[in-house]
């Protein structure tokens, strides 16, 4: 088997690599936090040195970063990056949540040295990483689309080419944009429960039945009634997909008032410190309303 190349073993990569390791593919792996290698690493992983060594190595490399700074660095860095350094015949797949200007930018450079590339931005959490039942949303060539398939069904159900390189992007920031809303929902939901003298898990067991029914009340309400506001996804990646979304939203001139509001609440939480819980913490805000109202 191929040596696998993967880059950025966080709350999502690190089960992202690990289902590829359990197909078992032998992979080279890279993490600026050297420690959340560990578990990859003691299941017979390599670390390598950096992005460079990877595109060396490898015919087929994953990247799963934070932010389009961290996607642009490890792309394009003239003395580490990928791109500099990449084999032809090699297929990049980024699975970032990143702009669709940078996925369309990685490409068309992939093009020039006669690799191949995709963005395969993914939704479902940290829950969907660990049980490889993530949905993949990939813009790129079909030729890219039809050779990452076999491996991106070891990580996803649901795996969908968009468009050409760019639209993977643009898909998952209407992920981004359906959930956001849907989780002022959640919580106002819960709230609203809770001062109604009412049991919230008892009202949560019924509408989650329901025609409100949703992936984020089924799977983040339970954890908010108990006190679980530990990330399944970071407030400060999910405020900066949301940033992506306002400016494209911009650049095609939409209004989106309710993508504006949930972004302000959940930037609202990052300045209070909380960028490092999960996007479920928005329940914290409408707490913090409702006890200093009661003040």
């Amino acid at each position: 088997m191929d040596k696998i190349g993967f880059i950025g073993t966080g709350v999502m990569g690190a089960s992202m690599a690990g289902q590829l390791q359990k197909a078992g593919y032998p992979l080279l792996v890279y993490n600026r936090t050297r420690s959340r290698l560990k578990p990859l690493l003691d299941r017979g992983a390599e670390e390598a040195a950096g992005p460079a060594e990877i595109a060396a190595t490898c015919p087929l490399i994953f990247t799963m970063l934070g932010y389009p700074e961290d996607v642009e660095s490890v792309y394009f860095d003239p003395e580490n990056g990928l791109l500099p350094h990449v084999n032809p015949d090699t297929l990049l797949i980024d699975c970032t949540t990143s702009t669709p200007t940078l996925a369309a930018a990685i490409a068309r450079q992939a093009a020039r040295r006669g690799a191949l590339a995709l963005d395969a931005p993914v939704s479902g959490g940290d829950v969907g990483a660990r049980e490889a039942r993530l949905s993949i949303m990939c813009g790129g060539s079909q030729a890219a689309y039809d050779r990452a398939l076999p491996y991106l069904k070891l990580l996803g159900k649901q795996i969908s080419r968009l468009g050409e390189a760019g639209q993977g992007q643009h898909c998952k920031m209407c992920n981004q944009l359906a959930i956001a809303p849907g989780m002022l929902a959640v919580c106002e939901a819960l709230t609203y429960a809770e001062h109604a003298g009412m049991d919230p898990e008892a009202v949560l067991a019924v509408i989650t039945q329901g025609a409100a029914g949703s992936w984020s009340l089924s799977n983040y309400g339970p954890r908010i009634l108990k006190g679980d506001f530990e990330p399944g996804f970071f407030i400060k990646h999910f405020v900066k997909d949301l940033k992506i979304a306002l400016d494209e939203a911009r650049r095609m001139k939409l209004e989106l008032p309710g993508l504006q509001l949930a972004l302000r609440l959940y930037q609202q939480l990052e300045q209070e410190g909380l960028g490092q819980k999960g996007t479920q913490a928005l329940y914290l805000w409408y707490r913090q309303q409702t006890q200093g109202a009661a003040n």
